[in-house]
Formats: C-alpha cells, sequence, structure tokens
C-alpha cells in the first residue's frame, strides 16, 4: 500500500532532496525497508546497526508516535502520512 512519507532537512540528503515522498509498506518495519531499498543511507539516518531505531528519532503514523501503538509493527494503510523526525538539541 502506498505510503506517505515525510523527513526533516537532517535526512533529505539521502532522499534526494525530498521532504515528501511515497513508499510501500503494511507495517512500519516494511514502510523503513522499501525506503532503504529505494534511497540506500536511509537506515543509517534512523537505526543502529542491529537495526533499532536511535532513541533520538522520533517516528508518528497520522501524528501518533509509534513507541505508544506497536513500534515498527505498527499497521500502516493506504493513504497514511508516515514522518520520521530527528530531534534537535542545542542550547549553550
Amino acid at each position: 500500500m502506498t505510503i506517505k512519507v515525510q523527513v526533516t532537512s537532517v535526512i533529505q540528503k539521502v532522499v534526494n532532496g525530498q521532504s515528501e515522498f511515497e513508499a510501500e509498506g503494511s507495517v512500519v518495519s516494511e514502510l523503513i525497508e522499501d525506503i532503504e531499498n529505494k534511497y540506500p543511507g536511509f537506515l543509517q539516518q534512523i537505526a543502529n546497526e542491529s537495526g533499532e531505531l536511535h532513541r533520538f528519532v522520533n517516528v508518528y503514523v497520522n501524528d501518533e508516535d509509534i513507541r505508544f501503538i506497536n513500534g515498527k509493527d505498527t499497521p500502516l494503510n493506504s493513504g497514511d502520512v508516515v514522518a520520521f523526525l530527528p530531534a534537535l538539541s542545542g542550547g549553550l
């Protein structure tokens, strides 16, 4: 099923500069795999070597944080919007 994917500028460098694009998957993990196949290097931006999402990367399905649903097993439906948002930090 076709999913709309949104990414921030930090990730855009590995997805040909796009802020939005479409990918396929019935759960978040399949979506991530499809994105990695289309844009090698995507996974490295959001996960560690074992494939676990970095703790500073938030993933939302239709504005719902997947950590409070089923994590990477969160189901997706055609037309859903999935946003990958690395946390930013700053200060003194």
